[in-house]
């Protein structure tokens, strides 16, 4: 679904990411980790394609398809979809009007109600919203476009415990948890700093990012142990020795 070639990209002056790789197989979910500031958030956007994320050197490919030098439009017709740490609030555009932009044939009561978000589609997007109503609208832009490859930047970051349950549910239904493993054709990844949306989700793989490059890839559930029981330098020392 998706693989990351010596992936080299810088903000303004300054390189964030160094000689990223990673590969996202067809129906797989992953885990990113990593402390604030390591480059987590930016891989990201540059996947998605946000201009002033400049690729410096390397390749991102999409089923097959090199997109590096494609506009974020045109990856976003390809199947990609995100949902962002720290969305705008989109004054004059209704919720439920957005929706049937991204998808002129969803179903929006259905959605509103899944999210249990059905006060808020005649509501300007994200306008005076809690912070975990500006995740679950993220989920509703999700759930209209139906991305084939899904990216959620802390999804579990200021969410309640019971909606945290709805964010994972969403989730689970974005990327096929809820069918049989063979079946699944779309793959997503999952920025997360507590690990309380795996609670709520299932994922394949775990990946921990330092200093804007992965040092550590195995077991979500182990991984994500060691960092609770010894931070990510531990983590990393202990599950991949150099």
């Amino acid at each position: 679904m998706l693989e990351i070639k010596d992936l080299f990209v810088s903000i303004g002056a300054k390189m964030v990411l160094r000689n990223v790789n990673l590969r996202i197989g067809s129906g797989e979910t992953h885990v990113l980790f990593g402390p604030n500031g390591t480059g987590k958030t930016t891989l990201l956007n540059a996947i998605a394609g946000i201009p002033r994320y400049i690729v410096e050197s390397g390749n991102i490919i999409f089923k097959g398809e090199d997109i590096t030098q494609m506009t974020m439009d045109e990856r976003a017709r390809l199947g990609i979809g995100m949902a962002f740490q720290r969305p705008p609030a989109l004054r004059g555009l209704k919720l439920k009007d957005l929706i049937k932009i991204i998808n002129p044939n969803a179903d929006t009561v259905s959605i509103l109600n899944k999210m249990d978000f059905q006060q808020f589609g005649d509501r300007e997007v994200n306008r005076g919203f809690s912070g975990g109503e500006v995740k679950r609208s993220e989920m509703v832009q999700l759930l209209a476009q139906q991305p084939g490859f899904v990216m959620l930047d802390e999804p579990d970051s200021g969410v309640d415990l019971e909606n945290i349950k709805l964010i994972g549910e969403a989730i689970n239904q974005l990327t096929q948890k809820n069918i049989r493993p063979k079946q699944r054709t779309k793959s997503g990844i999952i920025i997360t700093h507590f690990g309380h949306i795996l609670e709520y989700t299932k994922t394949d793989r775990a990946h921990v990012m330092l200093d804007g490059s992965i040092v550590c890839s195995g077991n979500p559930s182990e991984i994500l142990d060691q960092i609770k029981k010894s931070g990510y330098e531990g983590c990393v020392a202990c599950l991949c020795p150099t």
